[in-house]
């Protein structure tokens, strides 16, 4: 029985000192929120994601060894209206039948100065990917860290608004990705 226990004692010691050595913060989707920001006939509109998960693996004293890691559930935009919900789920826009989620991976994250951090990666939404770069700010409050950044695309790049919606005119190029992850 001695022999069958220490491999056991060993092996959860092993997975105890892992953990608690990992960076990785659970965040709160209570608190957080991913949202889009776009001009519709030259009038600003936000639209909160209901549905993301974000994985955020940081290290204030190490930024350059964090990674972070976003999923958004296409289908989740509100707009504010069941219709225009429905809508931008359609093939023409987010297509979230075919691609049911946005995905963010960072490939760099380097400090840029007292709590701001410079955040590279690929954004893939609808089956395109593309290179983004974005400043973020961190701050500790109530014993929590924050994170807040905004992310510039152009919807076109990603093939968001096809047929007669390729037209800017009425729904800009320009779209902002505004977040705001709150850690447990």
């Amino acid at each position: 029985m001695k022999t069958y226990f220490q491999p056991i004692l060993l092996a959860s010691l092993v997975a105890v000192s892992l953990t608690a050595g990992a960076a990785v913060l659970k965040t709160d989707p209570a608190k957080s929120t991913v949202s889009a920001t776009f001009k519709q006939m030259n009038v600003p509109v936000e639209s909160k994601f209901k549905k993301h998960s974000v994985v955020i693996d940081y290290d204030a004293a190490k930024p350059d060894a964090s990674k972070a890691t976003v999923e958004v559930d296409t289908a989740s935009l509100d707009m504010g209206d069941p219709e225009y919900n429905r809508e931008v789920a359609k093939k023409e826009w987010f297509n979230s039948a075919q691609f049911p989620k946005a995905t963010f991976v960072s490939t760099s994250i380097k400090s840029a100065g007292a709590g701001k951090l410079n955040v590279s990666g690929k954004l893939t939404i609808k089956g395109k990917a593309a290179d983004v770069t974005f400043p973020v700010t961190v701050k500790t409050e109530g014993g929590k860290q924050v994170f807040d950044g905004a992310v510039p695309i152009k919807r076109l790049t990603y093939n968001i608004g096809e047929g007669e919606w390729k037209d800017t005119s009425m729904v800009a190029d320009e779209v902002t990705i505004k977040f705001h992850v709150v850690s447990q």
